[in-house]
């Protein structure tokens, strides 16, 4: 069974200039690592408003607050590459599970 994706979830609003650095770099992650983007505009809550207010933008990963204001794409990309599944994973448990198949002599 394959692991499932990574939920970077950003938290915005329009005209915010911070929030437009962190989805490029976002983006940016994203043509490296898999993983499911949802993006949320603060302004269609009021208790979204009420929470985050001029705290924005705010990127969590998995349910877990990463970074508020500015997105770091090197960090964000070592988190993600943590947590998403390797394309060398299915390789890596068929190698360890012939090895241990496989009985010595």
């Amino acid at each position: 069974m394959s692991q499932p994706l990574p939920l970077v979830t950003l938290y915005s609003r329009q005209n915010c200039h911070l929030c437009d650095v962190a989805k490029e770099r976002v983006t940016d992650v994203r043509s490296r690592v898999r993983f499911n983007l949802e993006t949320i505009d603060i302004d269609t809550s009021e208790d979204l408003k009420e929470r985050y207010g001029e705290r924005i933008p705010v990127l969590l990963v998995n349910g877990e607050e990463l970074f508020a204001f500015r997105v770091n794409a090197t960090v964000l990309e070592r988190k993600l590459s943590k947590e998403a599944p390797s394309p060398w994973t299915r390789v890596q448990r068929w190698l360890t599970n012939l090895g241990s198949t496989t009985g010595s002599e």
